[in-house]
């Protein structure tokens, strides 16, 4: 019975890590190239709310997906072109479209409230879904599913065994090696960019969809936001950041299961802690891991007893990664 209550929560932790999986991938393309997108959170909310207006406008989950992939792609356009075009901060030209995008979903989705529409399809895969333990875990769930798993090792062989994944990496690194070889920096920034963003807009479309069917206020309030963090927290490595969303998706399953657990030892904390602590504790190992640089942290961590320093440290060594050199600089040409 432990087992299978196991599988079950396992395979929870899949189905709810893959709406995360498809926007940081989407994110570490194009902080790879050298962008920052801070647009995720606003955006992954209006392409939620424009996927499930035009699914139940439609009656069809790919026109949602297809919508809401477009307004990602527009919303990062419209980034590219600020930031990239007009020489503007990336991080400010992000923010204030974070906060847009937030507004108007809350704005025009104010008809489509707690109405029930179309969700994607229930599809086990036929043979493999009857195989002990693995049929439950992994074949045993819908499309968005399916794709976040075939995402992860694509994203992966994209940017480390092709040419063109090591054009974009270049962009990323050294823009005015790639451009003195010929290489169209600003329009495959553009394009990339833009890619990335199409997979934020589906992974908006995915909650509103699937995880969580339907359109609500706020829908995926703070998601873009953890998907932000968890690129960094992964090194820009496919995967280590889909390693990030599942850990997440561990966290959120374990909060689950306190909140409901019995009366005892934890029955006197607040619930609202339980909702947060996945994300307290996200940040916590995020600043953590990236302040390992700083003199101060270093001096206290060496001070440590250890018992205690040793796994810091090891930790610190294992998940500390450098971000691309150019990210969020303007590249000018020569």
């Amino acid at each position: 019975m432990e087992t299978n209550q196991l599988i079950i929560d396992l395979a929870a932790v899949l189905a709810a890590s893959a709406p995360l999986i498809i926007a940081t991938m989407g994110e570490t393309i194009s902080e790879r190239v050298g962008v920052v997108n801070l647009s995720l959170d606003g955006t992954m909310l209006l392409a939620a709310m424009t996927g499930f207006a035009i699914g139940l406008t439609t009656g069809s989950v790919i026109w949602g997906f297809v919508a809401a992939a477009l307004i990602g792609a527009l919303v990062a356009l419209v980034l590219c072109y600020m930031s990239l075009s007009l020489s503007l901060s990336q991080t400010a030209v992000g923010f204030v479209l974070t906060l847009l995008c937030t507004d108007l979903s809350s704005f025009l989705g104010n008809p489509y409230v707690r109405k029930p529409g179309p969700s994607v399809s229930f599809m086990p895969i036929p043979g493999l879904a009857d195989l002990p333990i693995l049929g439950k875990l992994l074949f045993s769930h819908d499309l968005v599913i399916y794709a976040s798993f075939l995402l992860i090792p694509l994203t992966w062989w994209f940017l480390f065994r092709t040419r063109p994944g090591l054009t974009l990496r270049a962009l990323g690194e050294r823009p005015e090696a790639a451009y003195a070889r010929g290489v169209n920096v600003t329009l495959l920034r553009f394009l990339y960019v833009m890619l990335g963003g199409a997979l934020v807009g589906i992974a908006g479309a995915a909650y509103s969809l699937d995880l969580k069917q339907g359109w609500s206020y706020r829908h995926t309030f703070g998601t873009g936001w953890i998907a932000l963090a968890i690129v960094i927290f992964g090194g820009w490595s496919p995967w280590r950041v889909a390693l990030g969303c599942y850990l997440f998706g561990i966290l959120q399953t374990l909060a689950s299961r306190w909140q409901s657990s019995p009366p005892g030892l934890l029955s006197g904390i607040p619930t609202q802690i339980y909702q947060v602590a996945p994300f307290a504790l996200m940040i916590f190992v995020l600043a953590l891991v990236n302040g390992a640089s700083n003199p101060g942290l270093v001096r206290r961590i060496a001070a440590l007893p250890d018992t205690v320093r040793r796994p810091l440290q090891w930790l610190i060594g294992r998940l500390s990664a450098a971000a691309p050199a150019a990210l969020g600089t303007p590249f000018k040409r020569p």
